[in-house]
């Protein structure tokens, strides 16, 4: 296994150098399809369910039922992803991820969705996510050599945020051409290159990367990865912001999106849902070539933390925003600054993590990353229900801009 020792995570490699291995550009692209596909699938199903509903609450009881397996099994998959051939695990969630959405096309598709359905879907999903994971992260270090490990996890990180920010768009593209119903069958499909790559890829079928003795104590690994991760400043910090980005906003506000719309004004809300979300996607696709770019956005924590006080702006903008044309255009910043700080973030935890507890250490960003979005549920979601979505969202983004101004004010310090 070629470890990455951590004293060299911040000597940048050429840009793009993982893509000179043939694995990784299929795994890559595979990757990116599979998570395009899973924010798919939220764009459309939140779509109508706003349509059938009209609740902001509902939008807020979405996102809290889809994130929580994350916040209670990040750690114990990211365990699994050290014992176990992450080709299998990564499939099983691939599986899970095309079942949903195919649940929720034939219950579009006969007009008979209710709510109890959508919250059982909604945690399968979730689940499927915290399957998909660690081990999506923990088999790229099979695929490229030592010195590009770094570009490696750069590049995924920024496939895996790209995908949250561009499924939106083209899901709301397949709505509106083909439908709801039938976009989300066609998206079970998009799932199948990675899971047929997957089948006979020379990657991640090792059995266990712990000794023996660690692996008879799962509560000793557990303790083990907290305890690098609280010793380890780096570490522990992107761990923070992410946890607290995750917890005021994450990606609530995409299941607002169609309210978010609807106020502005605009003749059309079908398509200015979709163009919402379109200049989000478009600004994460610029932010992902900003990163990987030679010379640009080196990646360090003070880096990561003042690009995301960056994002709180252009959030809190977006939410009291009047003007249609402003809102894209802060949408379309926010997408750049986010997958910006994120992918840097993560990239920062994967780099610095040691091997033999890198799979825990992946679970517990999950958990920072993702599990705590099902709180966004309620910052953003159920208090919008209260006070109006502008307000909450705009309400969370200047929370979170006062705990990464802190955080961006340690950092300064302890330089």
């Amino acid at each position: 296994m070629k470890e990455k020792p951590a004293s060299s995570s911040l000597h940048a490699p050429p840009a793009f150098a993982a893509l000179r291995h043939r694995g990784y550009r299929a795994y890559l692209v595979g990757s990116a399809l599979a998570m395009m596909a899973d924010n798919i699938e939220h764009v459309i199903s939140y779509w109508v369910l706003y349509e059938k509903f009209h609740s902001p609450a509902l939008g807020g009881i979405a996102v809290l039922t889809h994130w929580l397996p994350f916040l209670f099994f990040s750690v114990y998959f990211g365990g699994l992803a050290d014992r176990f051939d992450n080709r299998r695990i990564i499939q099983i969630s691939q599986v899970m991820f095309m079942l949903v959405s195919l649940g929720w096309g034939l219950l579009f598709l006969a007009d008979t969705v209710e709510l109890w359905q959508a919250v059982v879907l909604l945690t399968v999903h979730g689940f499927a996510g915290v399957v998909w994971t660690p081990a999506s992260q923990v088999i790229i270090h099979d695929i490229v050599e030592k010195e590009d490990l770094q570009s490696a996890v750069r590049l995924s990180a920024s496939s895996r945020y790209l995908g949250i920010l561009l499924g939106p768009a083209v899901g709301g593209g397949l709505m509106l051409a083909l439908g709801p119903a039938a976009g989300l069958l066609v998206n079970v499909l998009i799932y199948v290159p990675l899971v047929w790559w997957l089948w006979k890829a020379p990657y991640g079928m090792r059995k266990s990367r712990a000794p023996a003795a660690q692996r008879r104590n799962w509560l000793a690994e557990i303790a083990a990865g907290v305890h690098v991760a609280a010793g380890n400043p780096t570490i522990l910090s992107m761990m923070l912001l992410a946890a607290a980005s995750s917890f005021f906003i994450g990606n609530a506000f995409q299941a607002q999106m169609p309210e978010y719309a609807h106020d502005l004004g605009t003749a059309n809300a079908d398509l200015s849902y979709s163009v919402l979300l379109a200049a989000n996607a478009a600004g994460a696709l610029l932010g992902g070539v900003i990163l990987e770019s030679r010379g640009m956005l080196r990646a360090g924590p003070r880096t990561a933390i003042a690009l995301a006080v960056l994002w709180c702006f252009a959030i809190a903008g977006f939410a009291v925003a009047t003007s249609y044309p402003l809102a894209a255009a802060l949408m379309f910043v926010a997408g750049v600054l986010n997958l910006a700080f994120s992918a840097m973030a993560q990239t920062l935890v994967q780099t610095h993590a040691p091997e033999q507890i890198r799979g825990r250490l992946v679970g517990l960003f999950s958990l920072a990353v993702n599990g705590m979005r099902a709180f966004s549920g309620i910052t953003v979601g159920l208090l919008g229900g209260l006070i109006g979505i502008h307000w909450s969202l705009a309400l969370s983004a200047l929370a979170l801009l006062a705990v990464t101004a802190t955080l961006l004010g340690f950092s300064l310090r302890s330089r």
